[in-house]
């Protein structure tokens, strides 16, 4: 039986308690193992989804946080790549197959078998995120965070970075090209800085007014207020990609009027209700309505990498764990700009 490590933890024991302290068990680290103490991590909006059950996927009890940022405590006798002292992050996953199409392409977050961080399974055993004071990764699923990126502020890179730097990358935002962001909340203010890094003409669209000064200060070139008609009208076959964020209800049909013959509007927010769409808007000027998420462990390293070359870190809000269940209202009413951090010091 594999040896324990009793662990500091804050966890969410049903979908209708607030989240509060609890000691998890941590595996000391095996051969290929690496044990590291998480110094931040950051509160994604599925983390308050799935501490609620709003995806009906949820087990209890529950230890959220798959951003997570930590310096190397011990290593296995197979660790080559890293070393006590580094200074390291986990993502959304910490295994998979390794054997199917999808892991042998480094696209290991579409493994069927993938093991979350947390609320999922890894090898018969349940994950732990982290809101902890520790935790033990197989070295393969472990990334490097770059000197030139602070510790906290890189935290959101591994859920909120990689999953706007993927679409971007992969429909080719860059010099020349028109890019949209929809929504500047957690998500969309990392596409915004994502974006203009790679060197792309950047636009912001929100509901109103409100967020155009906090846009311009991200470093976006235009913003459009979408509950203008008028505005709308304007814009219409303006944008070669965009990058949809919003995770509410949403017109997804004057969306696509913006964009141009063969450009592309990618969602990366989920809706809960879905969306609708007229198929003739897709149709008649070959547009490409697709999705995107998390990146796999290489290309996840590449965005930490570019984020550190260009400056671009998450703007965030450092909290304690004590006010988690604060952060997860105020982040509910859109209350944070634009991502929270649980200094994990405050555990102890």
């Amino acid at each position: 039986m594999t040896a324990t490590l009793s662990t500091k933890a804050f966890a969410a024991k049903s979908a209708t308690e607030a989240l509060g302290p609890f000691t998890i068990e941590r595996r000391q680290p095996q051969a290929d193992d690496v044990l590291l103490d998480i110094k931040f991590c950051g509160i994604c909006h599925s983390d308050l989804h799935q501490a609620r059950n709003e995806w009906k996927n949820s087990t209890y009890p529950m230890v959220p946080g798959h951003e997570i940022v930590g310096v190397v405590k011990s290593v296995g006798s197979n660790v080559k790549d890293f070393k006590v002292g580094d200074s390291v992050g986990i993502g959304c996953f910490v295994n998979s197959c390794r054997k199917c199409e999808p892991c042998k392409n480094g696209e290991e977050q579409y493994c069927k078998d993938t093991a979350f961080t947390y609320n999922s399974s890894d090898n018969g055993h349940t994950t732990y995120g982290g809101y902890s004071t520790q935790i033990t990764v197989d070295q393969k699923y472990l990334l490097k965070i770059p000197a030139g990126l602070s510790l906290d502020a890189a935290a959101p890179l591994l859920c909120a970075g990689i999953t706007t730097y993927k679409p971007l990358k992969f429909w080719g935002a860059g010099p020349g090209k028109k890019v949209a962001i929809v929504g500047l909340g957690g998500l969309g203010h990392m596409a915004v800085k994502i974006a203009v890094a790679m060197g792309a003409e950047v636009s912001v669209l929100s509901r109103g007014n409100a967020k155009k000064e906090a846009a311009k200060k991200l470093g976006a070139h235009n913003f459009y207020a979408t509950n203008d008609t008028k505005t709308m009208e304007e814009l219409a076959e303006k944008f070669d990609l965009i990058i949809d964020t919003v995770s509410a209800e949403h017109d997804i049909d004057a969306l696509l009027g913006t964009v141009k013959i063969g450009g592309t509007l990618v969602l990366v927010g989920v809706p809960p209700e879905g969306v609708k769409f007229n198929a003739h808007n897709l149709i008649s000027k070959r547009r490409i309505f697709a999705g995107s998420m998390i990146g796999g462990i290489a290309e996840t390293q590449e965005m930490l990498d570019f984020c550190a070359k260009h400056n671009v870190p998450a703007d965030i809000e450092l909290i304690k764990i004590q006010d988690v269940n604060e952060a997860y209202e105020r982040m509910e009413k859109g209350d944070v700009r634009y991502r929270f951090v649980i200094d994990c010091a405050s555990l102890n």
